[in-house]
């Protein structure tokens, strides 16, 4: 039981890695064209979300991570909201993100190759950046208040 709940309270835990992304990371958009993600380390830091449509934790995250983007876009910090949902629910995918208007990006990674460079683990997973690429943060799971933990971060890091 001991080992139930320690192993709970660590998925759902905020860490913090010493893990550097790659800024030439390639990031495939919902209609297909890739970016690196060097574009948007270049203007700030970055939080890399991943989500799939069959998560309802992640889509209640999404509403906090929409106000996040809008508020300090203007800082240079950009949301790259990033779908594990397989090639087949692509279509599921656009029209959620359609459907939302979401003011961030939206990314698909249906073979799970970045999340699982960037130690992805349950959903949502985020992943902070700072603009040299290091993980200075990073969340698994949603409950209601993390989004509190996760502006506070963002806003130490803008403060750097």
């Amino acid at each position: 039981m001991h080992r139930y709940l320690f192993l709970v309270c660590i998925a759902f835990s905020s860490s913090t890695f010493s893990q550097k992304v790659q800024s030439n990371l390639r990031l495939s958009r919902t209609d297909g064209k890739k970016v690196k993600l060097k574009q948007y380390l270049n203007d700030g830091p970055v939080l890399i979300n991943f989500w799939a449509t069959w998560c309802g934790p992640c889509k209640k995250e999404m509403l906090h991570l929409d106000r996040l983007s809008k508020e300090y876009k203007k800082e240079g910090f950009s949301i790259l909201s990033i779908s594990i949902d397989t090639q087949r629910s692509l279509s599921e995918v656009k029209r959620f993100v359609r459907s939302k208007k979401y003011a961030f990006e939206v990314f698909v990674d249906p073979n799970q190759q970045i999340f699982k460079k960037l130690n992805g683990n349950i959903m949502p997973t985020n992943v902070l950046i700072d603009q040299d690429g290091q993980v200075v943060w990073m969340h698994y799971g949603y409950m209601p208040g993390d989004e509190i933990i996760m502006e506070k971060e963002i806003i130490e890091l803008l403060k750097k």
